[in-house]
């Protein structure tokens, strides 16, 4: 093998080399980011604006027990098992607020609304994050 062919092998292991630590670069940003998210709650900002500016409709979907332990000042319990009966309570409403205990049931509250033509949802995620962000 000729010096110049083992220079352009060289050259090849080296851009090789920079897009495999590029690639874990990103990956581990990415992922850092997504952990950060997931841990911090991530940029509140546009949900404390729904519920302080936009005077949305707080809706608990946990239990009724689940309510009367604590909830949301200001929060109507409809819960997420009864949700779709109560559709029309969601109708007039401008912005609308879902909240539970870890955001799980939240969730599906949200997509169950949205679903049914319900628009400007938000997941609030477990209540005592919606009762902090109320001012």
């Amino acid at each position: 093998m000729c010096a110049q062919q083992q220079c352009y092998k060289y050259k090849l292991f080296e851009v090789y080399h920079s897009a495999i630590a590029l690639n874990i670069k990103l990956q581990t940003h990415t992922m850092l980011g997504f952990l950060k998210k997931l841990f911090s709650g991530g940029d509140n900002t546009e949900l404390q604006n729904a519920i302080n500016e936009n005077g949305a409709f707080l809706v608990d979907v946990r239990t009724p027990g689940e309510f009367k332990s604590g909830s949301v000042q200001g929060a109507v319990n409809i819960p997420l098992n009864t949700l779709q009966s109560n559709l029309n309570k969601f109708k007039t409403k401008k912005t609308v607020v879902v909240f539970c205990a870890s955001g799980m049931r939240s969730s599906q509250a949200k997509s169950i609304l949205t679903r049914n033509g319900i628009s400007n949802v938000y997941n609030g995620g477990p209540w005592h994050k919606v009762q902090r962000l109320k001012n």
